[in-house]
């Protein structure tokens, strides 16, 4: 049985939300060591610390940073992670309206190591994550009907991403889908219900069986992916930036070259400043979009950790907004 949580954001009646976001909690257990170990190593790190994850709560913790007026749809478990998680979206402005808990299951846990390079891996165990099912969703409805933008992922269980999306689009709202972590048999409707389909190199190489490794492999897997139904295509390549393709074009925009301390949750903070842009600046080219959430992004990968790694509006330079 599913218990629904306290709330602590509260919103009024006829409130209009910026972005909702259904999706993923994690708490993140990261390690940091020189290198990465090799399978059946065991190697000393230098540091530990606990921290707020998951691809859903961390797209939804960006768009508020940057104003987004910002709910946050999902299950946690009813335990000290929940708990803290909760207080995280209280402490961040996020409307904890439709967060709920669960005896059921844990609290999703992510286990990250972390090299001196900023590069990671990444062991999730969705836990609680998976419990939140498309019967929770009826109590979104209301507010959905009112809200600008709907962002989905993968690391919930892919039925209730896809419903959740399906209800966005009936209602006129727009609709980013992020397929991560990427899954090869995904339904093809996905791609019909997505105003814009957000997806990193490796994600669409599974889902299109070519290499991206380039510009221009990436286009070729965004004209690919497009051709599914996408409104746009957005295909993220790190530092190289990301290409944009919508109506019969396509364009790569780059990255300002910063040096890198951690990536984890980068391009959840894309994304997050993408919905927020989508809310916030409905008129402005996709385009001008990407190129404003790139510099959000790249802005993350210089301080360790994902939300902590967050940028603030009033961090960030005015010509953005």
């Amino acid at each position: 049985m599913v218990d629904t949580c306290a709330t602590f954001v509260k919103m009024t009646s006829d409130q209009t939300l910026d972005v909702i976001v259904v999706g993923s909690c994690m708490t993140d257990l990261v390690s940091q060591a020189p290198r990465l170990p090799k399978a059946g190593e065991t190697i000393h790190g230098h540091k530990f610390f606990i921290g707020f994850g998951g691809k859903g709560a961390n797209q939804c913790v960006q768009a508020a940073r940057l104003g987004a007026d910002s709910a946050m749809v999902c299950m946690v478990g009813k335990d000290f992670f929940g708990d803290n998680y909760i207080q995280n979206f209280k402490d961040g402005g996020v409307c904890t309206d439709f967060v709920k808990q669960t005896s059921a299951a844990a609290t999703g846990t992510a286990s990250i190591t972390l090299n001196d390079a900023g590069e990671n891996a990444i062991v999730i165990v969705a836990g609680a994550n998976l419990l939140l099912d498309s019967e929770d969703l009826k109590d979104v409805q209301p507010t959905l009907n009112r809200a600008k933008v709907l962002v989905c992922q993968l690391e919930i269980n892919p039925q209730t991403s896809l419903t959740a999306l399906r209800m966005a689009q009936q209602c006129g709202v727009k609709t980013i889908f992020n397929p991560a972590p990427a899954i090869p048999l995904m339904d093809q409707e996905f791609y019909t219900v997505s105003d814009v389909f957000c997806c990193n190199e490796s994600e669409a190489e599974l889902l299109t069986g070519r290499p991206v490794s380039s510009v221009e492999e990436a286009r070729d897997a965004g004209q690919n992916l497009k051709a599914r139904g996408c409104g746009a295509v957005i295909v993220t390549l790190g530092p190289k930036g990301c290409v944009v393709l919508r109506g019969e074009g396509s364009k790569h925009i780059p990255t300002a070259a910063v040096s890198a301390m951690d990536t984890t949750g980068a391009g959840d903070s894309f994304i997050g400043a993408l919905a927020f842009y989508m809310a916030r600046y409905p008129t402005m080219p996709l385009e001008e979009m990407a190129t404003r959430a790139n510099h959000v992004a790249a802005v993350s990968v210089q301080t360790l950790g994902a939300q902590t790694s967050y940028p603030f509006k009033k961090d960030l330079p005015a010509a953005l907004f």
